[in-house]
């Protein structure tokens, strides 16, 4: 019997509830092929390495150079799954990045919920940026905290009211038997701003007593693409030996998986003991290991400057076109940036991001329309991110069509399709 003739159990019929009611209120999930033929504002491979043939080839010569090994890694790091290629990669790029140590884990998520389920410890409180990554709060929810707290997206005033409030509410942190864990971002993937870092370590410096404060970095969107060959916003600030931790992902800029976790050796140890995510999971093979050595060979030997060079001009140009354009600075519809992104993204909000979004695919272009639960309420927008392997043409395109959708939207009239959709914040930060 086919299975939308046969009844639901009890339990399908109430996860059918749930999926009906994500559809009735345009939220609904589902899963799409890339047509690889559409030019890319939308992938985070910000240096356009996958299609690379510098990387390909590199990639290829790192995988021969030793035939003989297996390509499974054969089980769990504590296990059968640890090789001396592993752990020669993880100092390698532990000392690019200016840090003590490394720890590979199969992915950015699975490095972020495991640190945070099992680094704070009883008591601990655990401060956060609201817009910090799912994988954090997910970590959270199995952490000792005794408190998780947010604070307001990038706003250090806040940041100080939230750990001077912490002080008088947890005895244990201003008496040094407890600490506050502080987990920020060092671009944020749905608006591609930065955080204001060194102003975040210093309040924390500041406003908590000598070893009660850790900063922790997620440098996802960072790596590869921010400070000297990508080594990311931690290195540019000269912050490493003030921050506690850094995460650094490779499936982005890198064009690999997996993703490594910076910081002491006794860090290092404890999360081996500790994070379930790396204990009780098959370890990356080495083609993986291989990829991710090719990418930060590129990256060592100043192969990709020029990738970031191109890539940091068409930020320029995109913003300048943007502004440029009254219709669009002006738009009911659309809402652009105000400042000039310091990373690839654009978040550019829109009345209706899908009609958008849908407007530039037929139009030859890969982007994407972003609606809550992904965003906050009020902020759906489209998420353009550019790449070192977009022309200047092509970004010129994109502004026009974004342009011609406007123009349209205003024909049909603001009672029309294009201009219906779920309306802007009055707190949007852009």
């Amino acid at each position: 019997m086919d299975d939308q003739q046969k009844e639901d159990l009890p339990l399908e019929k109430a996860l059918r509830t749930l999926l009906d009611r994500r559809r009735t209120q345009s939220t609904l999930r589902n899963l799409t092929l890339n047509p690889h033929q559409k030019i890319d504002f939308s992938s985070n491979d910000f240096l356009s390495l996958s299609n690379s043939p510098l990387l390909r080839s590199t990639f290829l010569s790192e995988l021969s150079r030793d035939a003989s090994f297996p390509l499974g890694s054969g089980g769990s790091r504590l296990l059968d799954g640890n090789s001396a290629y592993a752990e020669d990669l993880e100092k390698e790029i532990a000392a690019f990045h200016g840090a003590e140590a490394g720890l590979l884990f199969n992915s950015g998520f699975d490095a972020n919920a495991g640190f945070f389920a099992c680094v704070p410890q009883k008591g601990d409180v655990v401060v956060f940026d609201e817009l910090i990554h799912a994988s954090v709060h997910d970590g959270m929810r199995l952490s000792r905290a005794v408190k998780k707290v947010r604070f307001k997206h990038n706003d250090v005033r806040d940041l100080r009211r939230v750990l001077e409030r912490t002080l008088r509410e947890v005895e244990g942190v201003i008496e040094g038997r407890n600490h506050v864990i502080v987990a920020v971002e060092a671009v944020y993937s749905m608006d591609g701003d930065l955080a204001p870092l060194k102003e975040i370590v210093e309040v924390v410096e500041r406003s908590l007593p000598r070893g009660g404060g850790y900063v922790v970095v997620d440098e996802a969107h960072a790596t590869g693409v921010i400070g000297p060959e990508g080594r990311g916003l931690v290195n540019v600030l000269g912050l490493e030996k003030r921050v506690f931790a850094r995460l650094h992902t490779f499936g982005k800029a890198l064009a690999c998986n997996g993703a490594i976790i910076l910081g002491s050796p006794l860090l290092r140890h404890y999360l081996i003991n500790y994070a379930r995510p790396l204990i009780y999971t098959t370890f990356m093979s080495f083609p993986t290991l291989a990829a991710i050595r090719a990418s930060y060979r590129l990256l060592q030997e100043g192969q990709t400057v020029q990738m970031a060079q191109h890539l940091n001009s068409l930020v320029s140009f995109l913003y300048t076109e943007l502004r440029s354009r009254p219709s669009l600075v002006q738009s009911s519809t659309l809402q652009i940036p105000k400042e000039k992104p310091q990373s690839p993204i654009f978040a550019i909000l829109a009345s209706n991001p899908r009609s958008l979004a849908s407007f530039l695919q037929g139009r030859g272009m890969m982007v994407r329309a972003v609606v809550p639960p992904t965003v906050p309420e009020g902020t759906s927008r489209i998420r353009v991110c550019l790449h070192a392997g977009n022309t200047v043409e092509e970004v010129r395109v994109l502004v026009d069509s974004i342009e011609e959708w406007v123009m349209q939207s205003r024909r049909v009239g603001k009672a029309g399709a294009l201009e219906t959709g779920v309306g802007f914040s009055a707190k949007s930060r852009l």
